[in-house]
């Protein structure tokens, strides 16, 4: 099953040039889907490339068209295998196929939200964190 994605408001389709949904004029016209997507990946790149996006962002939509394709292929094993593989000494454990797919959505996750893809109703990009974060739940006492 492929994922669900939101078109924007024009149904992603029309891709003129000088005319950006945001406001912003295009420099030239949006990429085409580059090949070797599936559909999947097809219809979140025609989705979000109508934004007016920088180099190192399109880079990031890229991949996460990629991990989109990917995370179709693993939904696609895991449905046609068992969750649960046999061990040669007996027991069982986890299909690989099922903790590959847990990591890919977090992958997938993490660079749509680096895009910074602005919400449909607002239409502002989110806040841009600075910096480094520090790991939660240890404090110095002092």
């Amino acid at each position: 099953m492929p994922l669900e994605i939101v078109r924007p408001p024009n149904g992603g389709t029309e891709k003129t040039p000088g005319a950006a949904p945001d406001g912003q004029a295009y420099d030239q016209a949006p990429a085409p889907a580059p090949d070797g997507l599936g559909p999947s990946g097809t219809r979140l790149w025609d989705a979000v490339i109508l934004r007016h996006l920088d180099v190192h962002e399109e880079l990031l939509l890229l991949h996460a068209c990629r991990t989109a394709d990917l995370l179709d292929r693993l939904n696609e094993q895991i449905t046609n295998e068992a969750l649960t593989l046999g061990k040669q000494r007996g027991g069982k454990v986890t299909n690989p196929a099922v903790a590959e797919h847990r990591q890919q959505s977090l992958v997938f996750a993490r660079l749509l939200a680096s895009l910074r893809i602005p919400s449909t109703e607002g239409g502002t990009r989110p806040q841009r964190r600075g910096g480094a974060r520090v790991p939660y739940g240890y404090r110095r006492q002092a």
